[in-house]
């Protein structure tokens, strides 16, 4: 099989393809895509939300590109296209999605938010993950998981072929994770996991978890 075609299984997979509702705010997960930017602007000017908060320390790509926090890059990003200064909520310290949730309801708190909703804002080939991980930090919250419309060869094409290490480590931790109880277990259909072996014999291994 070709390595697309083996990458497009896993894609597809991780993409849960929701869409929006109204909601008490908007979650952004920090990364290195500054597009998603683009889709929690959207979302705020369509009156999805009136309210941003952007996630986001420096993890183990952004580290390596930017010398401000994801977090910080992206909120100046939305304030340059438009987005009110006073709508915006920063966290700024985590480093991995269970930490952009935890330190996330932190500040909910903090600042007294009264959140029961939230449009949380993703990659399109983590957004599964993300899910299985939010409904065990936040269980008492909805989230609705809203990726960008890029199809996963245009992906392929246009990016750095690092997110298909970040994804292939992805599918791994869907089912070691669970283990730890960092997030809810969720089945993996055997296709997917077979693509996953294939993929790291091909070399993809960069963020898997040694025994």
């Amino acid at each position: 099989m070709e390595e697309l075609e083996l990458i497009k299984i896993l894609w597809d997979y991780m993409d849960l393809k929701q869409q929006p509702e109204k909601s008490d705010c908007i979650i952004v997960l920090g990364c290195s895509d500054t597009s998603l930017v683009d889709i929690a602007v959207d979302l705020y000017c369509k009156k999805y939300s009136d309210k941003i908060i952007f996630c986001g320390g420096l993890g183990k790509i952004t580290k390596n590109i930017w010398n401000e926090t994801e977090a910080d890059k992206f909120a100046k990003l939305a304030i340059e296209k438009g987005i009110p200064k006073e709508s915006i909520y920063i966290e700024n310290k985590s480093t991995n999605t269970g930490d952009n949730f935890r330190f996330a309801k932190k500040l909910m708190q903090d600042v007294g938010l009264n959140i029961k909703t939230c449009l949380i804002v993703c990659k399109p080939y983590d957004a599964r993950r993300n899910d299985a991980t939010f409904r065990k930090i936040l269980p008492e919250m909805k989230g609705i998981f809203i990726t960008s419309e890029v199809s996963c060869e245009e992906y392929y094409k246009n990016h750095s072929k690092e997110w298909i290490d970040v994804l292939v480590g992805d599918i791994q931790r869907m089912k070691v994770y669970p283990e730890f109880g960092w997030q809810v277990k969720v089945d993996i259909p055997i296709k997917v996991w077979q693509a996953y072996e294939e993929l790291v014999k091909r070399g993809y291994n960069k963020y898997i978890i040694q025994e």
